[in-house]
């Protein structure tokens, strides 16, 4: 609990929460990590809350979405997390109910750290006056820090990826491997990002955000629409890397076929040549020393030309 500011108390019971919140210069902040269904009934008796409300926050893979009703707002968002080795978005939803003096953030599990919202509001004492809209903006402002870094781990995967595109010997089975993971973590990257523009903006005008916090809100949703416009450029780019990829693998293999069909015409010759003095009738040269020599001239001549000729187109 806050009074003007100030934190005051921690870790009273939740019935203690209408009593407390008669002072209209007192700011609470409630926090359910994994609350069954009566813990946020009760919490709901208890501040007024919508019941569709409740019921999305007791469900799980709601959008990102700021839903308003007469007494409050119903925010939902998600922090993400990348995990390195895997390249895998890990997801944590969170759920967040804002009323004139009170926060309440509901979290299905503790993949979330909420320490890290605390220590942004501990960094700004200065604002904690500003009531809800100051805690709204420490917990805005931490998942979309997750978002951003996310992106920049992304991107970070993304320059690996295309260092191995152009290596001497690439994996192009690891490559397909590690660009659909990158793709699906992208796709559920921008399905997490994109929404939360509309999220701030609605939020940037609730009555809960006053004059004081404005510059700051405006600040978060630029971090949003960074991360946004970064997230669609790396879809691209993974795009780009696999049809580059397929381009390149195409060119090799028409290398490939150019060297085979250059070393067949040249073993066509003296296939050709043997096949025709090795006839069974009589023919120039037939039982000659000189009939050899001829043939072996005329394979090393037309060979050696051939070869010299595709060498010189780089057909080998």
């Amino acid at each position: 609990m806050y009074r003007h500011g100030v934190l005051e108390a921690e870790g009273f019971p939740v019935d203690e929460l209408s009593e407390r919140l008669r002072d209209q210069d007192v700011t609470v902040w409630v926090d359910l990590c994994g609350p069954s269904q009566a813990d946020l009934v009760e919490i709901a008796d208890e501040l007024g809350l919508h019941e569709l409300a409740v019921e999305d926050a007791l469900h799980p893979h709601e959008r990102p979405k700021l839903d308003r009703y007469d007494t409050h707002c119903f925010l939902s968002a998600y922090a993400v997390r990348l995990d390195g080795p895997s390249g895998e978005l890990v997801t944590s939803e969170l759920s967040a109910f804002l009323t004139r003096q009170a926060l309440v953030t509901v979290r299905a599990d503790d993949r979330f750290d909420m320490g890290v919202v605390t220590a942004r509001w501990d960094e700004s004492p200065q604002l904690a006056g500003n009531g809800v809209g100051f805690l709204a903006h420490g917990l805005l402002d931490a998942v979309v820090d997750s978002h951003f870094e996310a992106v920049q781990a992304l991107d970070d995967h993304i320059e690996e990826l295309e260092d191995l595109l152009f290596s001497d010997h690439p994996d192009s089975r690891d490559m397909q491997r590690r660009a659909l993971e990158l793709r699906k973590s992208l796709v559920l990257l921008r399905r997490v990002v994109l929404p939360m523009r509309e999220v701030v903006n609605a939020l940037m005008r609730h009555e809960q955000v006053n004059d004081s916090m404005m510059p700051y809100y405006q600040d978060v949703y630029d971090h949003v629409l960074r991360a946004t416009e970064w997230t669609e450029s790396l879809r691209e780019t993974v795009a780009t890397i696999r049809e580059t990829q397929l381009n390149i693998q195409s060119n090799r293999l028409n290398l490939i076929m150019k060297k085979v069909t250059g070393w067949a015409a040249i073993i066509a010759v003296p296939t050709a040549i043997t096949g025709f003095y090795g006839q069974n009738v009589p023919y120039p040269g037939y039982d000659q020393p000189w009939g050899f020599w001829v043939s072996t001239v005329a394979i090393l001549l037309v060979s050696g030309g051939l070869y010299a000729l595709f060498k010189r187109r780089d057909w080998l």
